[in-house]
């Protein structure tokens, strides 16, 4: 059982966003609709952190990034360098395994269009604070979007000025940890070419240089 210094399922600490659930379970009766928990393997050394839950994706399944657009691309890199047993991420009765791989969000709640306050993003970090620092001490961080990045410096207690976000870019953590920075694999930053499949790739190429 998952500690709740790292997920808590009862959480209503942020009212905006309990509230919003409670509208969406209201909506759609059979989507998780509540806090969605961190998915993979408990001795990872590696944590993707993405920015929230989104409305059909994991706030319907209750599993990061799962019947997500955003996922695609996330589970087929996840697939081809070997964290995965398969390329896509369904539900959560879909057999999805993955190795040395551990995938949470800066926020575990839905936001109402996708976008946590500042304050909702301050109010959730403790428990990627206890999260991280259960990650061995050579574990690679790897953040999907600027919002990400940043709550990864705020778990460190680090000003947000220590490490500008940048596509592929890295950075030495105080603890030895290192955060890699990506561009969200969002559908917008897809279909507005952003990011493209091969910059996508190569922060994977990086993950696998850094873990030899």
């Amino acid at each position: 059982m998952m500690s709740k210094k790292i997920y808590d399922l009862d959480c209503k600490a942020c009212k905006r966003l309990d509230s919003f659930l409670a509208e969406v379970k209201c909506k759609y009766s059979d989507y998780h609709a509540r806090p969605v928990a961190p998915f993979g393997d408990n001795n990872a050394h590696l944590l993707i952190v993405g920015l929230a839950p989104g409305m059909h994706g994991a706030n319907a399944s209750g599993r990061p990034f799962t019947g997500d657009a955003s996922g695609k691309w996330l589970f087929q890199a996840l697939f081809d360098f070997g964290f995965s047993n398969q390329q896509n991420a369904d539900s959560r009765s879909d057999g999805l395994l993955l190795r040395n791989c551990r995938i949470t969000n800066a926020v575990k709640c839905l936001p109402p269009q996708n976008k946590p306050t500042a304050l909702e993003v301050n109010q959730c970090n403790h428990f990627l604070h206890e999260e991280i620092k259960t990650m061995p001490k050579a574990a690679i961080i790897m953040v999907l979007g600027s919002v990400a990045h940043q709550a990864v410096l705020k778990a460190y207690g680090l000003k947000l000025s220590t490490a500008k976000f940048g596509h592929n870019k890295q950075f030495q953590l105080p603890d030895g940890k290192v955060l890699l920075s990506s561009y969200h694999c969002s559908r917008y930053n897809i279909q507005t070419k952003r990011l493209t499949k091969e910059m996508f790739v190569e922060v994977f190429k990086t993950i696998d240089s850094l873990m030899v």
